[in-house]
């Protein structure tokens, strides 16, 4: 039987093949960099392994760009809620 690595998720990831793929890690979050991550939301709101693009953000603690349409300080939150709940 063939061995499933687990980031085979990843080669189904839109942002792979993306024409801009800074467009996932904007400089900033507010102001000007505001579209660009709601560009980016928007694109992972599209994508067949978002949860499993979330997951792995949450897991390695990935503290800059979006991963699984959320931003970075959108993770921090969740892992706050997660840890006090």
């Amino acid at each position: 039987p063939e061995e499933v690595h687990p980031m085979n998720w990843m080669i189904n990831a839109l942002c792979c093949d993306a024409a801009n793929p800074e467009l996932w890690f904007p400089i900033t979050e507010t102001g000007p960099g505001a579209a660009q991550v709601a560009e980016a939301k928007a694109e992972c709101a599209r994508c067949p392994v978002a949860d499993e693009c979330l997951a792995f953000a949450l897991t390695a603690g990935l503290d800059y760009g979006v991963f699984g349409g959320t931003s970075a300080s959108e993770r921090r939150e969740l892992r706050r809620s997660t840890v006090t709940a």
